[in-house]
């Protein structure tokens, strides 16, 4: 396969000294047509399978915060579908989503029905798609340390009101926000500072349905200096589910979310 092309993924500038970066890596329907053919749903069941998998409008979402935070964040966002590679997984056996077809290339599809065909061979996707975009956001946590000290990762994403088959840990509650936390990367005044500015967009909650947050290896559990949260919000908030238009909720979560950002701010 050759190189990836320039419009996979983008890192869109923020102010020189903001240390937040907003990542938006699921909110793609893009498919590349030779990835497409890797596919074995017809056209029909792909864009039902799109309409579940795709968190909807976060990327509008992410740069209307932008646009109005008080110092602009940097975002860097992912181009292409989910269903190419999932950036927020590991190609190797210890990720825990292999069990649902659904590590770094998936499998299977969020009602656990084949994706692609048995011993397909992720390797190209992989070296095309995942390890490049890995590379840059790496490279984007490097720029915001050295420019400030510090580097803030905010994970956007969204969840379906209702759990999907493909769930390992969906029998908990379902918050208007959830919250995901590291460890190691999310200080409790970052957590304290997402619960305030989410406070009147509905029940705030943590890790249920889902946990973790993104950081990039090269850093993880490894530079203090980064800190990260993922923020996931129930799809009902603010769209049409599964995958129809955005609502009124939309502009009033971006507002939050905004407000977290300049939080985080000098």
């Amino acid at each position: 396969m050759t190189s990836p092309p320039p419009s996979s993924h983008a890192l869109l500038p923020g102010a020189g000294d903001s240390p937040v970066i907003l990542h938006v890596p699921h909110s793609a329907r893009a498919i590349p047509q030779e990835v497409r053919e890797g596919i074995v749903l017809d056209d029909g069941a792909l864009e039902r399978e799109l309409d579940h998998i795709t968190d909807a409008h976060t990327e509008r979402l992410a740069r209307e915060a932008a646009g109005s935070a008080r110092v602009r964040p940097w975002c860097f966002v992912n181009r292409l579908s989910r269903l190419v590679v999932d950036p927020e997984r590991f190609p190797d056996e210890r990720e825990e989503m292999l069990s649902v077809g659904m590590g770094a290339v998936y499998t299977r599809t969020t009602h656990q029905v084949a994706l692609r065909d048995a011993g397909f061979d992720a390797g190209p996707l992989v070296e095309r798609f995942f390890r490049p975009y890995a590379r840059a956001m790496t490279e984007a946590v490097a720029g915001r340390l050295a420019a400030t000290g510090r580097a803030v990762i905010i994970d956007v994403h969204s969840y379906p009101s209702v759990r999907l088959p493909y769930e390992l840990h969906g029998e908990g509650p379902r918050p208007a926000v959830c919250l995901g936390t590291d460890s190691f990367h999310t200080p409790p005044a970052l957590l304290a500072a997402a619960r305030e500015a989410f406070a009147e967009a509905g029940e705030v909650g943590l890790d249920s349905p889902f946990s973790g947050t993104y950081v990039p290896l090269g850093h993880h559990g490894s530079e203090p200096r980064v800190s990260a949260l993922m923020v996931e919000i129930r799809r009902d908030t603010y769209m049409t589910e599964p995958g129809g238009p955005a609502g009124p909720g939309l502009p009033r979560l971006a507002a939050a979310l905004a407000g977290l950002v300049d939080g985080l701010s000098p």
